[in-house]
């Protein structure tokens, strides 16, 4: 018998083509966009915290006690190098970097504005997460009066590639000094901080001109593989302060959590339409049919059989079109992971906010598996209210009536 219902409601699917291929592209279109939508949400929010990790924090920072709250170079890690050692020798660590970061002012003859200056090693810096691709003009270069400048603080001083910048700040005795410093490059790590207020020079030089010993950092910045390894890494530097990228960056948290809002309502739209369209067209259907059910339980067929026959055409009818959905959306997706969508117009807009101005996506299983669970949820409660209707349905009334 379920052979038989299954070809019934294969054939009674299609029994007005026209409205049921409608159907099906509805489903099909409104999925692939969603997924679209879904992907750019994901991405744009994937690719902040990623350019934030690599220019940054990676996935934990470890600093010394207070110093986060004084920002004062005199809070800071006396055994950097040592701890260096021991990460690197740890399972589930990918990459480690120093860094010295002391607070002071940037000015050039006509400008001047509060700025951090930070100390890095090119090298160590490429592997920790290919600094080289913030290049936004310039060369990357740090040699002995070289420096790099986030581009939003090249736009308050009013520099560019040649310039010169002196940067004062305190020194361990507490003694203002000052560098000249000509800019080598300018980068744009879409890191609104270190976009508006930082000046990249040798990590060498700064420790000399800070009076900082060679063992010395004020923050080490690890890359890991999982969750586990900052746990470890928090219970082994009790110590210190040693903080996870979203603890550093709560509104990148922040902004994951309204992605996924955003994500919700969208969903929560697509599929209410596609609930609408599917009750629309299989309650007609069932309307179209009424008397054929009346002549069906009236020579006996059992009801369950006649529900299982709706469920199916339904179930039927929402799987093509997630297929169709589907197969469009994974093509989207691609599209918009290799190429992205460009949104060069609000350029200035998006990277005041951290975002580029080209917005790739993602590509993540759940989006279809979760997709897929909602149009068959959708087609089976779509039936319902038919279905009552011809449970209510009396036979012989049916079959006298006038078609």
């Amino acid at each position: 018998m379920f052979r038989l219902m299954l070809k019934m409601a294969w054939k009674n699917s299609f029994a007005r083509p026209a409205r049921t291929v409608l159907l099906i592209i509805m489903i099909a279109v409104s999925m692939s966009m969603m997924l679209g939508i879904q992907g750019l949400y994901d991405g744009m929010a994937l690719n902040i915290a990623d350019k934030n990790k690599r220019s940054d924090s990676g996935d934990v920072s470890i600093f010394a006690q207070e110093y986060r709250i004084n920002k004062d170079i005199k809070f800071r890690i006396k055994n950097a190098l040592e701890i260096k050692k021991e990460l690197q020798a740890m399972n589930g660590v990918k990459a480690v970097a120093l860094r010295i970061n002391a607070d002071g002012l940037a000015s050039t003859a006509r400008k001047s504005s509060f700025a951090q200056i930070r100390g890095i090693d090119l090298a160590e810096e490429e592997l920790f997460g290919k600094f080289s691709a913030f290049l936004k003009e310039g060369e990357i270069r740090l040699d002995k009066k070289s420096a790099i400048i986030g581009i939003e603080l090249a736009k308050t001083l009013k520099v560019g590639i040649g310039s010169k910048v002196i940067f004062s700040t305190q020194d361990t005795r507490g003694e203002i000094n000052s560098v000249a410093l000509k800019i080598s490059a300018v980068i744009q790590t879409t890191n609104i901080i270190l976009d508006s207020s930082t000046v990249f020079v040798d990590l060498k030089k700064l420790r000399t001109f800070l009076g900082l010993k060679k063992e010395e950092a004020t923050q080490i910045s690890v890359m890991c593989e999982d969750q586990a390894v900052i746990e470890d890494l928090k219970i082994k530097y009790q110590a210190l302060d040693v903080k996870s990228f979203f603890e550093l960056q709560p509104m990148m948290q922040m902004m994951e959590e309204m992605m996924l809002i955003f994500n919700s309502i969208t969903f929560f739209i697509v599929m209410s339409v596609v609930f609408v369209g599917i009750f629309g067209v299989m309650y007609v259907s069932v309307l179209d049919r009424i008397r054929e059910f009346g002549i069906m339980l009236g020579i006996g067929m059992q009801y369950r059989y006649i529900r299982m026959q709706i469920f199916l055409e339904a179930i039927f009818i929402g799987a093509i079109g997630y297929i169709g959905g589907a197969l469009i959306g994974l093509f989207l997706l691609m599209y918009l992971r290799e190429y992205g969508l460009d949104f060069s117009s609000f350029a200035d807009a998006l990277e005041m906010w951290g975002y580029e101005a080209v917005i790739y996506g993602t590509i993540k299983v759940s989006y279809f598996t979760t997709t897929f669970l909602a149009i068959i949820s959708a087609s089976v409660l779509s039936v319902l209210i038919p279905l009552r209707k011809i449970k209510k349905l009396n036979p012989i009334e049916v079959i006298k009536a006038d078609k």
